[in-house]
C-alpha cells in the first residue's frame, strides 16, 4: 500500500471566529500503480487533502502514511517523502524559473545531489515522456512556449524526480480543447509506461471517465463515495444530489434507455457509445 490516511481532520483557522473543518475524519487506502480520480465542488476539500499527502500541511488530527512512512514521526525526513509523492498544482508553468527548460526540469533532480550523467538521463526520460522533444527545446526559454508546453515542462520537472505517486491538480485547466487533449494523452502514456500511482483532481468528469480506474467524491470535507469510475458513475442520484455531474454521455445513455432501447447505460467514453448503439442496432436490424 502506498498511501493511507486514518481518521484525518484538518482546520483552518482553529480557535478563530474564520475557523473552518476542510477534512472531517478521512479514511483512505491507495494501493501502488492505481489511478485515481479527485472530484468534488470547490471548496470541498481536494486541494487541501491532496497537500496534505506530500507533507505540505500536516493534519489536525489523525495518520498519513506514505510507503510505509508516518508523516507524523519525528525521524521521517520530509525531502524524502516529496521525492516519492510529486505535486504538480495547478498552473504549475507559474513556477518555472530558468533560463532553459533543460535547466527548469533539472532543478529537482540537480537538488537530489546526483551526478551530470545521471541528471542529464532523467531530464532526457522526463521530456520524452511529456512529448517534448528534447535536442529541439532543451536550449530555450520555457517562456517563449505556448501554454500547453509550459505545462508539460513543468510535468516533467516533476516527473524528473522518479516520484512513486504523481498528483496533478486541474493539469488541463485554462487550455485550449487541443492543449487539453494533448496533456491528458500525456498522463495517460506516462501512467502506461511507468506504472506509478496517479491522482488527478479534476472538474470534468469526461477527463475523469477517460483515464482513472478510480474515484473519490469529496463532499463537505469527507469522501462521500469511493469506488471503481464505471460504478461510481453509475449512481447518478447521489452525484446529482451532492450538485455533481456525470459524462455528457453516459447521460446521454441513460435517457436513451429510458426511451425503450435496450442497450448498456454504464457507458463512460463515445468509443464505449458507438460500439455499443452500433450493437444495439445489429441486433435489432437481425431479429
Amino acid at each position: 500500500m502506498i498511501i493511507q490516511l486514518k481518521d484525518v481532520d484538518y482546520i483552518y483557522n482553529p480557535g478563530t471566529p474564520f475557523e473552518k473543518k476542510a477534512l472531517d475524519g478521512i479514511n483512505l487506502e491507495i494501493e501502488e500503480g492505481e489511478f485515481i480520480g479527485l472530484i468534488g465542488h470547490t471548496g470541498s476539500g481536494k486541494s487541501t487533502l491532496v497537500q496534505h499527502l506530500n507533507g505540505l500541511m500536516k493534519p489536525t488530527k489523525g495518520k498519513i502514511i506514505i510507503d510505509g512512512q508516518d508523516l507524523s514521526s519525528k525521524e521521517t525526513k520530509m525531502k524524502i517523502v516529496r521525492q516519492k509523492v510529486g505535486l504538480v498544482f495547478q498552473y504549475p508553468e507559474h513556477q518555472l524559473f530558468e533560463e532553459t527548460i533543460y535547466k527548469d526540469i533539472a532543478f529537482g533532480p540537480k537538488n537530489l545531489g546526483l551526478k551530470e550523467d545521471e541528471i542529464d538521463l532523467r531530464v532526457r526520460e522526463a521530456m520524452e515522456l511529456v512529448g517534448l522533444d528534447f535536442e529541439e527545446l532543451k536550449e530555450r526559454s520555457p517562456f517563449e512556449l505556448s501554454g500547453g508546453q509550459k505545462r508539460r515542462v513543468a510535468i516533467a520537472g516533476v516527473i524528473a524526480m522518479k516520484p512513486k505517486v504523481l498528483i496533478l491538480d486541474e493539469p488541463t485547466a485554462g487550455l485550449d480543447p487541443k492543449g487539453r487533449d494533448d496533456i491528458l494523452d500525456e498522463i495517460r502514456k506516462i501512467y502506461d509506461k511507468e506504472k506509478i500511482t496517479i491522482i488527478l483532481v479534476s472538474h470534468s468528469m469526461e477527463d475523469i471517465a477517460r483515464l482513472v480506474n478510480r474515484i473519490f467524491v469529496m463532499h463537505k470535507a469527507t469522501v462521500a463515495l469511493d469506488g471503481p469510475t464505471r460504478e461510481i458513475f453509475n449512481r447518478t442520484d447521489e452525484l446529482e444530489e451532492m450538485g455533481l455531474g456525470i459524462p455528457q454521455i453516459t447521460k446521454f445513455m441513460k435517457i436513451f434507455k429510458g426511451k425503450g432501447h435496450a442497450i448498456r447505460d454504464d457507458i463512460l467514453t463515445i468509443e464505449e457509445a458507438k460500439v455499443e448503439i452500433l450493437n444495439y442496432l445489429r441486433s435489432k436490424k437481425n431479429a
